[in-house]
């Protein structure tokens, strides 16, 4: 295999994560309790033996290259991790991101340039896609996997021939036809990379993005071909879909799964998390180390340092590092950020929702103190504001509380 070097996006904001990102980048969000987003990014270029890895950062970029130092130290024999965040400013568009670091991508060994997202959950061998890009003689090759014809308006789609070289590209379209997605993973030739980023950058009414200015364009110049990825993989676009990852965890049988020989690297040396059953009064979740389970913890996933005081129940919920959930209290399908602080005698997810029939998802924003005795409904908001002396208790247009 040709040497290859890696370029991970991790600089986006994460709008429709809304206040799960407000104070940190999506990359970085905690996911099956002990990890972290990008950690599976990272992990599948080191096992895939692509160690020459560049992450883009822009949004929060001080949050986001403090937690990569931290990756790079425990994990700095096994690669070369440089951060490089933009020269002014900020970067515009992915397409444009890369293209701000064509100089520094020149100067790097190889002929290829394998580009990622930091935000998706799979583990994949990329090995195998730079084999089929080397078979196939392509100037571009694009992962994609298949999706309900429902889901097709959040991805890219592809049509392909019967070879699988990519004969159109659509961006996040209504009306596409197709079920082959875009995974937001690209291998490109790095001197037709240079030469298209360059031609782009200087179209002023460009968005300067891959999916909507890049591969659409040179579909029809170029050698481009769709290598289709069989396993798991899931896109953390919104709360929603974030939920029902760490739920997929635990399924009878996950599709995917952290128990295998292909690990989760992350920046610390702490033992990853465990599944336990009906031990302590936990059923069927995720406890990672630091934890205190004095009530009752089901079906949910828990990062560091939670405590659960007696006769609390917590269920169906993500429960992030270092929060507090009272006496008597109840937490039901709920994501809460990291250091809530539930008070005694409250029930986070109460009710069946604000519109019938969709049962939702209740978020409770990081550093959130909820009064003793508070009901906090379902499917609702509550946002960091001034403290307990300064709760709001009701409902704002949007679903919204303020605490």
């Amino acid at each position: 295999m040709s040497k290859v070097m890696a370029v991970i996006l991790a600089g986006g904001q994460g709008k429709r994560m809304d206040i799960l990102c407000q104070t940190r980048p999506k990359p970085v969000l905690p996911f099956a309790g002990r990890f972290r987003v990008i950690d599976l990014g990272l992990s599948n270029c080191i096992h895939s033996q692509v160690t020459d890895i560049a992450v883009l950062v822009d949004y929060q970029r001080e949050n986001m290259t403090r937690y990569l130092k931290d990756w790079r130290a425990a994990n700095g024999s096994n690669s070369n991790l440089r951060i490089l965040p933009p020269g002014v400013g900020s970067y515009a568009g992915t397409a444009g991101a890369v293209y701000q670091n064509l100089s520094y991508l020149e100067k790097q060994e190889g002929d290829k340039v394998l580009i990622l997202a930091g935000d998706h959950v799979y583990k994949m061998d990329y090995r195998k896609m730079i084999a089929f890009h080397q078979m196939m003689n392509a100037d571009v090759t694009v992962g994609v996997v298949r999706v309900p014809i429902e889901e097709t308006h959040r991805f890219g789609t592809v049509m392909v021939d019967a070879e699988n070289r990519i004969k159109e590209f659509k961006e996040k379209s209504p009306t596409s036809q197709s079920t082959m997605a875009s995974m937001g993973i690209y291998i490109f030739n790095k001197e037709l990379l240079t030469r298209r980023l360059s031609e782009d950058a200087r179209e002023p009414d460009s968005l300067h993005d891959f999916g909507y200015s890049i591969l659409p364009r040179i579909v029809n110049i170029d050698r481009v071909f769709a290598y289709e990825f069989k396993g798991y993989w899931h896109d953390i676009g919104t709360v929603e879909a974030y939920y029902e990852a760490n739920m997929e965890l635990l399924m009878p049988q996950p599709r995917f799964t952290l128990d295998s020989d292909w690990p989760i690297l992350n920046d610390s040396s702490i033992l990853p998390v465990y599944r336990a059953s009906k031990e302590g009064g936990i059923v069927n979740s995720l406890i990672s180390p630091g934890c205190v389970i004095k009530g009752r913890v089901e079906n949910s996933v828990l990062s560091p340092g939670v405590h659960v005081a007696e006769q609390a129940i917590v269920r169906n919920s993500v429960l992030m590092a270092d929060t507090s959930i009272g006496y008597h209290s109840v937490v039901d399908r709920c994501i809460l950020d990291e250091r809530v602080n539930l008070g005694n005698y409250c029930y986070a997810g109460f009710g069946t929702g604000l519109f019938p029939g969709t049962p939702g998802i209740t978020v409770l924003g990081n550093d959130v103190t909820v009064p003793d005795r508070t009901a906090i409904g379902r499917k609702c908001k509550v946002v960091p504001g001034l403290g307990p002396a300064a709760f709001v208790s009701r409902l704002l247009p949007s679903g919204t509380m303020l605490l």
